[in-house]
This record gives C-alpha cells, structure tokens and sequence, in this order.
C-alpha cells in the first residue's frame, strides 16, 4: 500500500489473469496467464491518456482457477488499507474471468460500500489480435473515478457493461461479451470516455455485511443428474462437509431420496441450500423446504450460494431462518 498522496488517487490490485496473460503470438489460440506485472501494466495504461492517478499493488499474478482463500485474504487486506486513505477514491482489481464472480462476490459481501471497488478482467491475453483488457480496464477506471459508483456493492466492469456482484457471472467461455447479470440486468453502460447508470444505488453507506473469516468451512456443491443417488450426500457428509449446496435441476429440485437425504443432513445440523445449474434461475421456498428444512437460494447460483454459507457457517450461524433471510438479501 503507498503512501498517502496529494490528489485523489485510484489503486490498482492486480492478482494476474488473462488481462496479465500472453501468448506469444497474436494468433496463437493458447495463452499463460499472468505474465504481466502491474507497473508494466500501468506503464502501458498511461499511454492512454487517462488524467486519473494510479497506484498499484501486486497480489498474485495467477490464473483465477488458482485463487483461494490464501488470495482472497491478502487481497481484502490490500483493499481495506486502500479504501481507509482518504485519498483513494476507489479501488480496481485485476482478476482471472474464471472466478471473478466469486471473487466479487467475496468482497461485495466483507467490504463496506462508501467507496467504489471494481472487479476488471479480460476475455483475450494482453497480446492476442483484438484484445479487450486495455479497454475493459480504461472503462473500470471510468467506473471507479465515479463517486456515484458507491453505495453498489462490488462491480464487475466486462464488456463496456457494468455489473452488480451479486448477480453476474461467466456465461459464454470465449468471445468479448462472456458476462451476464441475473435476475438484474447490468446496471450501467460504460467506455473510457462515458458511463450511464441505469439504477439508484441501493447499499448506500452499508458497511460490511460479513468479516472475512481466517479459515472457510468445508461446504460441498453436489451437482444433480438423472439417475442421481443419496450416497452423493452421505459420502459429502462422510468426509467432513459442515454444510451443502445443491446444484440442483430447474427450481432447485433432485431425485426424491437425495431430497430425503439432504433433509435427513440437515436435521442432524448440516446446512443445506437448495440452488439451480441452470444458468438464470430463481429458486423460491416450496412447502418440502419448511419439512425437510431446507433453504431456498433465491438468485444465487451454486458458486455463490457455497460462498455464502462459508460465511455464515464461519461466524456460527446455522440457524435455519437467520440462514434464509440472508438468501433473501439484495
């Protein structure tokens, strides 16, 4: 973290990721990512012409499959520091496509909301014909330079879209136009030269919803199929899981003895959370819930319905209702 500055400032936390990856060739199809560090990225940046200043930090320099808890902690350290200057005006990080939706939704749910953070990545490496990071992070700056960009939660800027932490995620795995939002569409339009909101902030002057734990319990995402058996849930429960997502079909449903099964866990205290694979769902309460005591993920898909249960079960909320309602939060 630098030193205080003179002018407002915007730091930069980069943690590597394809908008750090080269290929080596402008054609090549295949890439390593992180192989840029940010000085050289904010060298490259300042070539641009953007009048906002820029300090940087550097994280990690991984592809997002690789970011965990050890990560995440460092990179929540590195933005708390940052947003307690009164100089930063804001805070970007430089993350990996692959879990930036985790990620986001991490800090959206540990960070307080009166200062703009903005998750950036990139679909195509820092030298591939067509490359999107250069663009995408002019436009997070645009995002993060923006008081009204507060009271939001985390952002996640792809695209010339802005999204809310809370409902994007990665839908389409190659192409420029790989994020979408659910069950908001993206709540602005951004370039580096223009940004239109399309809503109100709705978190404004919210402080941290959750602390970032120093260890996540062990929540297993069972995935459904046809022909699915209970011993999916017995062996998760077997090997140590302290709570269970179901990625469930359509409204969160699974074969009739797994529904059993994940009752019979959560009976005996183990969390679990009925959620959807598919990729815009909304799964409400149904009356087997309030029976086999179950909690409806609303909007959350599995990867952040995991995430927040984590939370939960760290702080020691297994409470079947507090559990629900925080499903329920916007």
């Amino acid at each position: 973290m630098p030193g205080r500055m003179i002018s407002p400032y915007i730091h930069v936390c980069a943690t590597g990721g394809t908008i750090a990856g080269r290929a080596g060739s402008p054609t090549r199809r295949d890439y390593r990512p992180g192989q840029i560090g940010i000085e050289h990225f904010l060298t490259r940046i300042s070539a641009l012409g953007i009048d906002t200043v820029l300090t940087g930090e550097q994280i990690a320099n991984v592809g997002s499959e690789d970011i965990g808890l050890p990560v995440w902690a460092a990179l929540h350290s590195a933005v708390q520091s940052a947003l307690a200057d009164d100089d930063c005006a804001g805070v970007i990080v430089t993350h990996g496509t692959d879990t930036a939706e985790e990620t986001a939704f991490l800090l959206d749910q540990t960070l307080p909301t009166d200062k703009p953070v903005v998750l950036v990545g990139a679909m195509r490496p820092d030298d591939a014909v067509g490359s999107d990071g250069l663009r995408n992070f002019a436009n997070a700056v645009r995002v993060a330079s923006n008081p009204d960009a507060s009271g939001r939660g985390v952002l996640v800027v792809m695209g010339d879209l802005v999204h809310s932490a809370r409902d994007v995620r990665k839908a389409v795995t190659t192409g420029t136009s790989a994020f979408r939002s659910f069950p908001r569409s993206p709540i602005a339009a951004a370039t580096p030269g223009s940004l239109e909101w399309f809503t109100d902030p709705w978190r404004t002057g919210e402080g941290a919803r959750h602390p970032l734990p120093k260890t996540m319990p062990d929540v297993a995402v069972l995935y459904a199929v046809a022909g699915m058996s209970a011993s999916a849930v017995t062996s998760a429960i077997a090997g140590g899981a302290q709570g269970v997502v179901l990625a469930g079909f359509g409204e969160g449903n699974a074969p009739a003895a797994v529904r059993e099964a994940l009752g019979d866990a959560a009976k005996a205290g183990v969390p679990v959370v009925r959620s959807s694979r598919v990729d815009e769902a909304l799964v409400d309460r149904e009356p087997d819930d309030d029976r086999l005591g179950l909690v409806a993920a609303r909007a959350l898909g599995p990867a952040k319905s995991r995430i927040l249960l984590q939370l939960l079960l760290a702080q020691g909320i297994t409470n079947f209702d507090a559990i629900q309602a925080e499903f329920g939060r916007r």
